[in-house]
């Protein structure tokens, strides 16, 4: 039986076995990739064109931006490509780079949500003290704490996975290479290892949890306590659109992972994977979009200066 010193190469998950539907899949997945990359990158050239928008909320936003692109780059391109060349290969190394960057932009994308929590609570119940408690020195180092937790929770898991002898074969159940698909195939005790790293990033995740909740109920209680309808309608405008991205990406990782055995199958499981790795990035650009008149001038804005100078 082969051992991880064997391994050259994984075997990811097909989309379907049928030509056409694996053009049709490349075709769709491609869709959505694009559409991901347009949202999320007239974010960015927004955030970092007009001067209105250099604020707290709008630099940690340019900064899930580019985590949503990293995230959904991490894992689209190369079921694309297997999906347009009928493969289901990736290489050993591939498979170790892409859990690595795939943990690394969830982890700090999850941290980064609970940075913003604490922005939103901030501009809310403690106005007076906004320009103090966030100016741009510390929204600086929120914001790298929030990447470099999400690196130092990739290096942990995947020298964690990857140093574990593997005997039960190189076919991954999962269109790419998801850690509790890895530790099917290990064949020794010491798989426990990352079963107490997985526990540990439970509970670290259990407590941003519970700060974007207790955050959010004194937001609300200060919101309903406003005397003006228009105020009480603008502070929900920019909270509002967090907490679906925070719901959308708790909501489909944790059924994810914590789904009863009794249901999982292979299609399920895939479908599942693309909700909590692939739909929040494509969606959150519209989701922020939407009650977000100010943003939506900026991206208004960015056509005539591309028509310019671009003629």
């Amino acid at each position: 039986m082969p051992n991880s010193s064997s391994v050259r190469e994984f075997l990811l998950l097909a989309f379907a076995d049928t030509r056409e539907l694996q053009l049709l899949h490349f075709a769709l997945l491609l869709g959505i990739y694009l559409a991901a990359l347009l949202g999320n990158g007239l974010i960015l050239s927004a955030v970092a064109c007009h001067h209105r928008l250099h604020t707290p909320m709008y630099f940690f936003l340019l900064n899930l931006a580019l985590l949503d692109l990293g995230c959904i780059s991490t894992t689209l391109p190369k079921a694309m490509a297997n999906a347009l060349w009928d493969t289901r290969a990736i290489s050993y190394q591939g498979c170790a780079a892409q859990v690595f960057f795939f943990i690394f932009v969830i982890g700090a994308e999850y941290f980064l949500l609970t940075v913003m929590a604490y922005d939103r609570y901030v501009a809310i119940c403690k106005p007076l003290h906004y320009g103090s408690l966030l100016g741009s020195r510390a929204c600086a180092q929120m914001a790298a704490a929030a990447w470099g937790s999400g690196f130092l929770n990739a290096v942990l898991h995947t020298a964690t996975t990857f140093s574990l002898p593997l005997c039960r074969g190189n076919a991954v159940d999962q269109f790419f290479c998801e850690i509790p698909h890895i530790l099917k195939l290990s064949c020794s005790d010491a798989y426990l290892r990352e079963v107490w790293a997985v526990l540990f990033s439970i509970a670290l995740a259990f407590g941003c949890f519970v700060f974007i909740v207790v955050s959010y109920v004194q937001i609300f209680r200060a919101v309903l306590r406003m005397p003006s309808e228009q105020g009480r309608h603008k502070a929900f405008s920019t909270c509002l659109p967090h907490l679906a991205v925070v719901s959308l990406f708790i909501s489909t990782a944790i059924f994810s992972y914590l789904k009863p055995p009794s249901i999982s199958s292979p299609s399920l499981d895939l479908v599942v994977a693309l909700l909590y790795s692939v739909v929040p990035p494509a969606v959150n650009p519209l989701i922020y979009s939407m009650r977000n008149q100010e943003l939506k001038n900026a991206v208004r804005k960015l056509f005539p200066y591309i028509l310019l100078k671009h003629p």
